[in-house]
């Protein structure tokens, strides 16, 4: 069971806003910056798997250099290998052509199942992981909050609204997990001091094939607005007034 697991580097993965430049795009020189919270779940899930099935586990990221951080993370954690997609025509990239350099990086090996978080802490698009299966041919199976596989097929409980659907697919696969998937394991000192001398490769476009052409952006992020805070509701303290305080709000509201 070869599986692939998708580590992406955030700037600041304690959940704090990051800091925006002037170009209106993150600022990821972060020295703080490393594994986003999000994807390690889908670590545990593939750990587990290959626990389970024999195999290998590879990471895969596309970023900076700085993203080294995050896949020592994931190799800290269990991971086999890692692989880093790097290169300047990558700054800025959006949700389809991080998706491209993804694909073009997981393709160059065979591999059985590919697991991504259900979305990035920094982007939150939630579109990525169905895009990358697009490109990779893939069936996906979105918002796993469990993970099992028999006889040659991934079966998940994907979570919904009001409890789960099971979801089963022939493999190869792409499998989005959600934070409940699993609990991620702690590394030891020692963890940390092995995955520095496991394998990392470093991959450029051209290593993939691939031009600035293939992963230019679509979206261009022209402002930014900072969210508008939220008031403290209005406290009715009789009862006998609530139905007709709401009826006034929607009103108010143009709901009605």
């Amino acid at each position: 069971m070869d599986v692939v697991v998708l580590a992406k580097y955030v700037p600041n993965p304690s959940g704090l806003p990051a800091e925006i430049g002037p170009d209106f795009r993150l600022r990821r020189e972060d020295p703080n910056g490393g594994l986003d919270p999000s994807d390690e779940p889908g670590i545990e899930v593939a750990l587990r798997l290959r626990e389970e099935r024999g195999g290998s586990v590879t990471a895969v990221s596309v970023g900076p250099e700085l993203a080294t951080r995050a896949l020592w993370r994931a190799l800290a954690l269990g991971a086999d290998r890692a692989v880093l997609v790097s290169d300047d025509a990558l700054c800025g990239a959006d949700a389809l052509a991080t998706a491209r350099a993804l694909a073009a990086a997981i393709s160059r090996q065979p591999y059985d199942l590919v697991v991504a978080g259900v979305e990035s802490t920094d982007g939150a698009t939630g579109t990525m992981p169905m895009v990358l299966a697009e490109l990779l041919g893939l069936p996906a199976a979105t918002f796993a909050r469990h993970v099992a596989l028999r006889d040659g097929r991934v079966s998940i409980e994907r979570q919904t609204s009001s409890g789960y659907d099971v979801i089963e697919c022939e493999l190869p696969a792409l499998v989005s997990v959600t934070a409940g998937a699993a609990t991620t394991r702690y590394p030891s000192v020692r963890d940390n001091l092995r995955a520095k001398k496991k394998p990392l490769e470093r991959l450029s476009l051209a290593d993939l094939g691939l031009s600035p052409a293939d992963v230019e952006p679509w979206h261009e992020v022209t402002s930014v607005d900072i969210a508008v805070q939220k008031q403290a509701g209005e406290l009715v303290e009789d009862e006998a007034d609530v139905p007709a305080r709401i009826v006034h709000f929607l009103a108010d509201a143009g709901a009605i």
